[in-house]
């Protein structure tokens, strides 16, 4: 079945993430845009996840949980998992190497911690769009060990992206798939996302994945499959 998707969205917890990106907003603009899967994707975090996930269940979405990771080097790596307790796990791994840097909401935003209802439950101190500690060189292989698929994110871009911080793209690094809207000439499966800052940029239904389920097993491993899994 087709399942039209949006893997790349983030919430009120990333510090560019608008406020009103709260997880019951978030599933509903995705099920007004005709969205069937989605993928909260914060910086560095995956705390707004089991609320997302609430949501997405309650309402007949279906939300992955995941995270867009912020390398040694400054690029930006999307992390899926099909199971929340794999992402924590990557936030663990995260939390005892990312750089400290207290964070100033006057200038980068509020990090806001929400529960199903959206209420705020607690805010991160730190900066969460700084570098993980986790090199480029290991991300893919320290993701697939944690039962994850890690994607460069948004390649086609200069910042942040892959290309545009190394200069070319690395095939020995052990990417599987990448993600960019525009056509790179990479010869690897491709996700098109928003990388959703504000709610209004979640994508229509346009983008879609071939699954046998409408889960978020079905859809995982769709994404294993055009990895070559």
């Amino acid at each position: 079945m087709k399942l039209y998707y949006d893997l790349h969205i983030h919430s009120c917890l990333s510090p560019c993430g608008d406020e009103d990106n709260t997880p019951n907003n978030i599933v509903n603009m995705a099920l007004i845009k005709g969205l069937n899967v989605i993928a909260l994707s914060d910086h560095n975090t995956c705390k707004n996840c089991p609320a997302a996930m609430a949501v997405g269940k309650q309402n007949g979405l279906v939300v992955l949980p995941a995270m867009e990771l912020t390398t040694s080097e400054d690029i930006h790596v999307l992390c899926l998992f099909e199971k929340i307790e794999d992402a924590q796990r990557l936030e663990e791994h995260i939390s005892r190497t990312r750089q400290r840097v207290r964070n100033r909401p006057e200038i980068f935003g509020r990090q806001l911690i929400l529960n199903e209802k959206d209420e705020v439950i607690g805010e991160e101190e730190d900066l969460l769009i700084v570098s993980s500690g986790v090199s480029v060189e290991e991300v893919a292989s320290l993701v697939s060990s944690l039962g994850g698929i890690a994607v460069p994110a948004h390649i086609d871009k200069q910042a942040n992206g892959l290309i545009g911080v190394l200069g070319a793209f690395d095939f020995g690094l052990g990417f599987r798939m990448v993600e960019c809207r525009t056509d790179t000439g990479i010869d690897l499966p491709r996700l098109c996302d928003s990388d959703a800052h504000t709610l209004w940029d979640i994508a229509e239904a346009e983008h879609f994945l071939q699954a046998e389920t409408c889960s978020a097993h079905g859809v995982f491993a769709a994404l294993k499959k055009m990895c070559g899994e």
